[in-house]
């Protein structure tokens, strides 16, 4: 903007320190570009009030320097007032606090420029298409549908049948090799997936599966709590959702004597339930979770963070805001049980589940509202999309 009061206004000076106060306030509301470096990296808090009230009188586009000022670098928390940019230039590495929490918001476009540092292997990662397109298992010509992967979903009921539809439909259409479906809301599943093998008995004697998916819209009666039980005594990898993980608050040793892999998937009041207040670091919260737990977690939200015990972490860049619908979750959870069938790790599971999930939904959306049913239908395209040749598994 032409001006050089930053020093002052971040340390919180009497503006008439800073020079001119009046011309600062004509030069910043003339800008048509204001670049914003009030604070660096290692500042705490919110901008201070003579930074604050200038910020306010900005009309131009904002450039943030590395990180918007204000956001907390680690977190992305915002304790007061920071400065909202349409695009942030960072250097050598992508902070935590543009990735997560308000700061993702006040971030706008990040562009990261690689300045030639050498730095060590980062602990928080964000997957691109081309790391999706990797990950994503690929039939090859000497595959059946069990060696792809055999995903058993425990899922609905008579009062939430559709729970069970879109979680089996979710895990059909995700890649699973087969889906064998054990529940209350049977018929409703096998008329809707009728490649699906269908069972109203329990979990355990469903048939062999690779992987399971237990806890959306089953209920939390003591009959749904037996479900639970008898799918998280099975040796094989399980992610739990919804009502599985409101029955898991009451009794959590069930996931951590488990040896086999498990997901949790929580939205923050659902996580809250198992692990307490997500708190203003969500990347720290669900390491905390994922460590006390011995599980994996993936914390659904506007950003959300996948983490596994060992502190590794994930955040995912897609998604809209129209994902906020009701059985947005379903789907999710079924795409993730296909992926832990077809082999991969639950860190990795949750990860990919989550962007291909992101980006089924902004598909769906295409810039309007959308259903549960309308993420569901645009899986395939969303994997379709990461790499336009690979195999179709869908």
């Amino acid at each position: 903007a032409g001006w050089r009061g930053s020093a002052g206004l971040g340390g919180g000076a009497d503006p008439a320190a800073a020079g001119d106060w009046a011309e600062a306030v004509r030069v910043v509301r003339r800008a048509r570009l204001v670049l914003d470096g009030i604070v660096g990296i290692g500042g705490a808090g919110g901008l201070r009030p003579a930074a604050a009230a200038l910020v306010r009188e900005v009309t131009g586009t904002v450039v943030a320097v590395d990180l918007p000022s204000g956001v907390d670098a680690d977190t992305g928390a915002v304790a007061g007032e920071a400065v909202r940019a349409a695009l942030t230039v960072t250097f050598g590495g992508l902070k935590p606090g543009l990735l997560v929490g308000p700061g993702a918001e006040d971030a706008g476009r990040v562009r990261l420029v690689d300045i030639g540092l050498d730095l060590p292997e980062p602990g928080l990662r964000v997957l691109d298409a081309a790391d999706v397109a990797a990950l994503v298992p690929v039939p090859g010509p000497g595959d059946d549908k069990y060696t792809r992967g055999v995903v058993g979903v425990a899922a609905g009921s008579a009062t939430y049948p559709g729970a069970g539809v879109l979680c089996t439909g979710a895990a059909v259409r995700g890649g699973a090799g087969m889906v064998r479906y054990a529940g209350t809301a049977a018929e409703h599943v096998r008329s809707r997936w009728p490649e699906a093998v269908v069972t109203a008995g329990k979990p355990s004697e469903a048939g062999r599966v690779q992987a399971w998916v237990v806890g959306p819209g089953m209920g939390t009666d003591d009959a749904a709590a037996g479900l639970l039980r008898d799918v998280l005594a099975q040796d094989v990898p399980v992610l739990v959702d919804a009502d599985g993980l409101t029955l898991l608050a009451a009794e959590p040793d069930l996931v951590r004597r488990r040896t086999a892999p498990t997901l949790l998937t929580p939205h923050d009041r659902e996580f809250a339930r198992i692990a307490g207040p997500v708190g203003a670091d969500r990347v720290g919260a669900a390491r905390r979770a994922a460590a006390d737990l011995g599980v994996t977690v993936l914390l659904k939200g506007t950003a959300t963070v996948v983490a596994e015990p060992g502190g590794r972490a994930y955040v995912n860049p897609t998604g809209t805001p129209w994902l906020a619908t009701a059985g947005s979750g379903d789907v999710l959870s079924g795409l993730g049980g296909a992926l832990l069938a077809g082999g991969l790790p639950a860190v990795e599971a949750g990860a990919v589940a989550a962007y291909l999930h992101g980006l089924a939904g902004t598909l769906a959306a295409h810039g309007a509202s959308t259903t549960a049913a309308g993420v569901l239908a645009a899986l395939p395209a969303a994997l379709r999309a990461v790499s336009p040749r690979r195999t179709t598994r869908s």
